[in-house]
Protein backbone atom coordinates (compact mmCIF):
# COMPACT_ATOMS: atom_id res chain seq x y z
CA UNK A 1 0.00 0.00 0.00
CA UNK A 2 1.36 3.55 -0.83
CA UNK A 3 1.36 5.87 2.53
CA UNK A 4 0.50 9.61 1.53
CA UNK A 5 3.74 10.35 1.63
CA UNK A 6 4.09 8.61 -1.68
CA UNK A 7 6.07 5.53 0.48
CA UNK A 8 5.33 2.06 0.37
CA UNK A 9 4.13 0.08 3.26
CA UNK A 10 3.31 -3.27 4.10
CA UNK A 11 -0.23 -4.30 6.09
CA UNK A 12 0.73 -6.43 8.39
CA UNK A 13 -2.61 -7.82 10.38
CA UNK A 14 -1.38 -10.29 13.25
CA UNK A 15 -3.53 -12.19 15.70
CA UNK A 16 -3.47 -10.40 19.10
CA UNK A 17 -0.98 -12.08 20.91
CA UNK A 18 0.73 -10.62 24.25
CA UNK A 19 0.84 -6.93 26.20
CA UNK A 20 1.41 -4.79 23.31
CA UNK A 21 -1.17 -6.35 20.56
CA UNK A 22 -3.51 -6.18 23.22
CA UNK A 23 -2.52 -2.56 24.16
CA UNK A 24 -3.11 -1.85 20.23
CA UNK A 25 -6.18 -3.52 20.13
CA UNK A 26 -7.79 -1.54 22.97
CA UNK A 27 -6.20 1.85 21.55
CA UNK A 28 -8.14 1.19 17.99
CA UNK A 29 -11.21 0.13 19.70
CA UNK A 30 -11.44 2.90 22.40
CA UNK A 31 -10.63 5.33 19.66
CA UNK A 32 -13.64 4.33 17.78
CA UNK A 33 -15.95 3.30 20.15
CA UNK A 34 -15.55 6.40 22.98
CA UNK A 35 -18.71 5.45 24.53
CA UNK A 36 -17.60 2.19 25.73
CA UNK A 37 -14.00 2.03 26.35
CA UNK A 38 -12.60 -1.00 27.33
CA UNK A 39 -9.81 -1.52 30.17
CA UNK A 40 -7.02 -4.08 29.53
CA UNK A 41 -8.73 -6.51 31.66
CA UNK A 42 -12.10 -6.86 28.98
CA UNK A 43 -9.75 -7.13 26.54
CA UNK A 44 -7.81 -9.65 27.62
CA UNK A 45 -11.57 -11.62 28.10
CA UNK A 46 -12.39 -10.78 24.89
CA UNK A 47 -9.12 -12.45 23.38
CA UNK A 48 -10.25 -15.84 24.80
CA UNK A 49 -13.38 -16.02 23.31
CA UNK A 50 -13.02 -13.88 19.76
CA UNK A 51 -10.10 -13.77 17.65
CA UNK A 52 -8.69 -9.95 17.78
CA UNK A 53 -6.56 -9.25 15.09
CA UNK A 54 -4.40 -5.76 14.98
CA UNK A 55 -3.19 -3.68 11.73
CA UNK A 56 -0.22 -2.39 11.04
CA UNK A 57 0.79 -0.43 7.88
CA UNK A 58 5.12 -0.11 8.31
CA UNK A 59 5.37 0.44 12.00
CA UNK A 60 1.89 2.64 12.08
CA UNK A 61 -1.09 1.40 14.19
CA UNK A 62 -3.99 1.83 11.51
CA UNK A 63 -6.69 -0.55 12.65
CA UNK A 64 -7.73 -3.78 14.47
CA UNK A 65 -11.33 -6.72 13.94
CA UNK A 66 -12.97 -8.58 15.48
CA UNK A 67 -14.42 -11.80 15.03
CA UNK A 68 -17.31 -13.51 17.46
CA UNK A 69 -17.50 -17.23 16.24
CA UNK A 70 -20.47 -18.53 15.88
CA UNK A 71 -22.40 -19.94 19.55
CA UNK A 72 -21.47 -23.50 20.23
CA UNK A 73 -24.79 -23.26 22.38
CA UNK A 74 -27.31 -21.84 19.66
CA UNK A 75 -31.15 -23.37 19.25
CA UNK A 76 -30.86 -26.31 17.07
CA UNK A 77 -32.01 -25.09 13.83
CA UNK A 78 -30.56 -21.93 14.63
CA UNK A 79 -27.57 -20.47 11.70
CA UNK A 80 -24.35 -20.32 12.41
CA UNK A 81 -24.05 -16.99 12.92
CA UNK A 82 -20.62 -15.16 13.26
CA UNK A 83 -20.06 -11.16 14.08
CA UNK A 84 -17.47 -9.70 12.05
CA UNK A 85 -15.96 -5.94 12.95
CA UNK A 86 -12.90 -4.17 11.16
CA UNK A 87 -12.04 -0.69 12.64
CA UNK A 88 -9.81 1.65 11.05
CA UNK A 89 -8.50 4.52 12.80
CA UNK A 90 -10.09 7.82 11.30
CA UNK A 91 -6.45 8.96 9.70
CA UNK A 92 -6.26 5.74 7.68
CA UNK A 93 -9.63 5.52 6.08
CA UNK A 94 -10.61 5.03 2.40
CA UNK A 95 -7.32 3.97 1.22
CA UNK A 96 -8.79 -0.40 1.38
CA UNK A 97 -7.37 -1.10 4.67
CA UNK A 98 -11.13 -1.69 6.01
CA UNK A 99 -11.30 -3.96 3.49
CA UNK A 100 -8.33 -6.24 3.10
CA UNK A 101 -8.92 -6.72 7.12
CA UNK A 102 -12.59 -7.49 6.75
CA UNK A 103 -11.60 -10.18 4.35
CA UNK A 104 -9.43 -11.96 6.48
CA UNK A 105 -12.46 -11.09 9.18
CA UNK A 106 -14.66 -12.70 7.01
CA UNK A 107 -12.58 -15.76 5.84
CA UNK A 108 -11.98 -16.50 9.61
CA UNK A 109 -15.14 -16.67 9.84
CA UNK A 110 -16.64 -18.88 7.58
CA UNK A 111 -13.23 -21.24 8.39
CA UNK A 112 -15.17 -21.05 11.76
CA UNK A 113 -18.63 -22.61 10.45
CA UNK A 114 -20.35 -19.07 9.86
CA UNK A 115 -23.59 -19.41 7.86
CA UNK A 116 -24.70 -15.95 8.57
CA UNK A 117 -22.58 -13.09 9.12
CA UNK A 118 -23.33 -9.49 10.99
CA UNK A 119 -21.55 -6.76 12.23
CA UNK A 120 -22.23 -3.67 14.29
CA UNK A 121 -21.47 -0.22 13.99
CA UNK A 122 -21.63 2.81 16.46
CA UNK A 123 -23.88 5.79 14.60
CA UNK A 124 -21.86 8.03 15.28
CA UNK A 125 -19.54 6.49 13.38
CA UNK A 126 -20.76 7.79 9.19
CA UNK A 127 -17.78 6.29 7.79
CA UNK A 128 -18.16 2.40 9.44
CA UNK A 129 -21.85 2.96 7.90
CA UNK A 130 -20.98 3.53 4.53
CA UNK A 131 -18.74 0.78 4.82
CA UNK A 132 -20.69 -2.08 5.78
CA UNK A 133 -23.57 -0.87 3.35
CA UNK A 134 -21.39 -0.77 0.81
CA UNK A 135 -20.25 -3.94 1.61
CA UNK A 136 -23.40 -5.56 1.48
CA UNK A 137 -24.96 -5.19 4.92
CA UNK A 138 -27.81 -4.30 5.38
CA UNK A 139 -29.44 -2.47 9.18
CA UNK A 140 -31.39 -5.38 10.83
CA UNK A 141 -31.58 -3.44 14.60
CA UNK A 142 -30.86 0.01 16.40
CA UNK A 143 -30.80 -0.25 20.07
CA UNK A 144 -29.59 2.17 22.61
CA UNK A 145 -27.54 0.12 25.67
CA UNK A 146 -28.43 1.25 29.15
CA UNK A 147 -26.90 4.57 30.19
CA UNK A 148 -25.37 5.67 26.88
CA UNK A 149 -26.68 8.16 24.41
CA UNK A 150 -25.35 6.89 21.03
CA UNK A 151 -27.46 3.89 19.65
CA UNK A 152 -25.62 0.44 17.98
CA UNK A 153 -26.67 -0.85 14.57
CA UNK A 154 -26.83 -4.27 13.75
CA UNK A 155 -26.41 -5.06 10.29
CA UNK A 156 -26.45 -8.66 8.72
CA UNK A 157 -24.82 -9.69 5.11
CA UNK A 158 -27.57 -9.47 2.73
Amino acid sequence: MTEPNGERAELRIARVAGEAMLRDWRHVHNAIIPTDPLSLDQVRERAGRHRLEVAHLGDVLVGCSTVRPPAADRPAGAPATATVIARVLPAHRRRGLGAVLYAQGLAAARAAGAEVIETVVLASNPDGLRFALAHGFVEVETYLLPGHEVPYIDLRLA
